[in-house]
């Protein structure tokens, strides 16, 4: 049976006018059948940890190219330990941690040490190669992960909605790296330990599956990430900033979500 797919894009405009007065807010979204909205889509935002997303596609593309190995290890060194988010920070120094390892510390708890690792194993050129052959024209991966903004003197990440749906677009259709890679990269993404955004109101009932790559800072709350339901697969990316807190900025995305799920019939 062929479930008949309806998008409504004036359920989520209008839904986006009521948040609006809430921060500034760049969405972009690619409902099942492929028909795309956005508002503010082309919009350069500070990307937070929304960054990791292309970091992975890279790290896979090297295992692809048989560049390095899933089971390769690297010892956590005193020197590599980075502030705001993630565990590697308080552990010991001297941890034994495959790429595997530090792939899902990137994905599922944001780490920061984890990432500024993969960084270096793969070049910042490298993954902003990526990230153009990718069609991403706005974002940058300008410096290491720090727990904060940048500062005065530093070149601060910067994304686009249209640039992250169209990153993942690219894992989902299986033309980022293999289709091994890439179903591998799903997975990772469905580990997001945050269900405060993108997952919220996704139902948690057999047929429906999610995943996503958070980011934070203050004033800054976004998320990148699928959902799948009977119809097929949606792709959103959010990106908020001057909201007045991390819970605002999460039940924003949730809202906008939410809207966006019932505009492209994922969700009645």
């Amino acid at each position: 049976m062929t479930i008949a797919m309806i998008t409504d894009w004036t359920i989520l405009s209008t839904r986006m006018d009521d948040l609006a007065g809430h921060g500034d807010i760049g969405i972009s979204v690619v409902s099942p059948c492929g028909e795309t909205w956005s508002r503010q889509g082309d919009v350069a935002f500070p990307s937070a940890s929304t960054a990791k997303i292309p970091i992975m596609i890279e790290i896979h593309r090297m295992l692809d190219r048989q560049q390095m190995a899933i089971g390769d290890e690297h010892v956590l060194a005193s020197d590599e330990k980075s502030n705001g988010s993630g565990v590697l920070r308080h552990l010991h120094s001297g941890l034994v941690l495959s790429v595997a390892d530090l792939l899902y510390l990137m994905i599922s708890i944001s780490d920061n040490t984890a990432t500024n690792i993969l960084i270096k194993l793969a070049g910042m050129d490298r993954i902003n190669a990526t990230m153009r052959e990718l069609g991403m024209r706005t974002s940058i991966l300008g410096r290491l992960m720090v727990g904060r903004l940048a500062i005065a003197g530093e070149q601060e990440n910067l994304a686009s909605a249209n640039d992250y749906v169209r990153a993942l677009g690219a894992i989902v259709d299986g033309s980022a790296a293999c289709a091994a890679a890439c179903s591998a990269m799903l997975a990772t993404l469905e580990l997001q330990q945050n269900k405060h955004r993108i997952g919220r109101y996704v139902p948690a009932q057999e047929g429906f599956r999610w995943g996503s790559k958070t980011g934070t800072n203050p004033g800054v709350v976004n998320d990148v990430g699928f959902v799948t339901g009977p119809t097929g697969t949606m792709l959103i990316a959010i990106y908020c900033r001057n909201v007045d807190s991390e819970v605002l900025g999460e039940q924003l995305i949730a809202d906008a979500t939410l809207a966006a799920m019932r505009a492209t019939g994922l969700f009645a």
